[in-house]
């Protein structure tokens, strides 16, 4: 079980807070699926740039499932307390502080994971944000700048001692962005010297390897990025592994062509039916590339409305079936 503040999280999987993707929509499916808490879409802590469609879609909290965790960057500690404030006025239940993008234009604003060259300052941001509200932060970081600048350990000690209350860690330094391969070692150490709970991220993938990396680090739980794009039931699989063991097998056709369905809804519901079929193309693809079934990527980003959308995705699916061809 993780538990961050007084919320008690009795699944210790948890999606992955990723700009464009972990949307409403997204979230609602990976909730039904069995992830135990969704992180929503990373925003800016600088409120002057929430004036867009993109954040008055982002920003909202109050209507959706307990717990509610949003995630804010920036590099400032008093634009990142006032930020934290007016996510919980907009109601958000965790603040969750982002020192682990790796992406250049966050880090180029001495943000994300390049505040883990300056630990002083870490220090100061983690102070100002527990200060300003009455709800749990937390803090997601890599294991340091780079192979010769890891300071994951020194860090997780700042943020058990400034009054953070969870800890998630991707095995990656910020020099390697997402190349190589994540490494657990940095996790376990933290994890041995800490007492809050710690949430190891980075190249989990399948349920094997969400238990063995629970197991390798004396994790709490396990987050979910990357490999939930296209496949929101790996929370099913991992689920059914850590509980009993069971092999969860992969979703028939018929009910993929019901998830994604019920997904494109979501995402018209959302964005509204222009840029819905725009958002949708991605997350479409992703679903092709799971299915093996890219040949028709091309043809669903070249429609223009909801209603082509559909009717392409039933057909492709009527065509599967005809076929007697499986997607697994």
């Amino acid at each position: 079980m993780l538990q961050i503040g007084s919320y008690k999280i009795t699944t210790p999987l948890v999606l992955a807070p990723m700009a464009g993707v972990t949307d409403r929509p997204f979230r609602a499916l990976c909730r039904a699926f069995g992830a135990g808490l969704t992180v929503a879409e990373m925003v800016t802590s600088d409120q002057s740039l929430w004036n867009t469609q993109k954040s008055r879609l982002r920003l909202p909290h109050a209507d959706e499932p307990e717990p509610r965790m949003i995630q804010i960057a920036g590099g400032d500690p008093q634009m990142l307390a006032a930020a934290a404030k007016a996510n919980v006025e907009l109601g958000a239940q965790i603040i969750d502080i982002n020192m682990g993008c790796p992406a250049k234009k966050v880090c180029k604003k001495a943000a994300g994971s390049a505040l883990l060259r300056d630990e002083k300052l870490v220090a100061e941001i983690l102070a100002a944000v527990v200060a300003a509200v009455d709800v749990p932060v937390t803090l997601k970081i890599r294991t340091g700048w780079s192979a010769n600048h890891k300071n994951a350990v020194t860090i997780a000690k700042l943020a058990e001692q400034e009054g953070i209350q969870a800890l998630t860690i991707h095995g990656r330094t910020r020099e390697d962005r997402f190349n190589g391969q994540a490494e657990y070692d940095t996790l376990a150490e933290v994890c041995q010297i800490i007492s809050i709970p710690v949430i190891a991220n980075g190249d989990i993938d399948s349920p094997q390897k969400a238990k063995e990396v629970l197991d390798k680090t004396g994790a709490s739980a396990v987050m979910i990025g990357r490999a939930a794009q296209g496949k929101p039931w790996i929370f099913r699989q991992i689920k059914g592994w850590l509980e009993n063991q069971q092999l969860v097998a992969e979703p028939e056709p018929i009910e993929i062509h019901s998830i994604i369905s019920q997904h494109l809804a979501g995402l018209y519901l959302t964005y509204g039916d222009f840029m819905g079929t725009r958002v949708a193309r991605k997350h479409f693809g992703w679903y092709l590339q799971q299915a093996n079934m890219n040949e028709w990527r091309k043809r669903f980003n070249q429609l223009e409305t909801t209603e082509q959308q559909l009717a392409l995705l039933d057909h492709i699916f009527l065509q599967e079936a005809s076929n007697a061809h499986g997607l697994n």
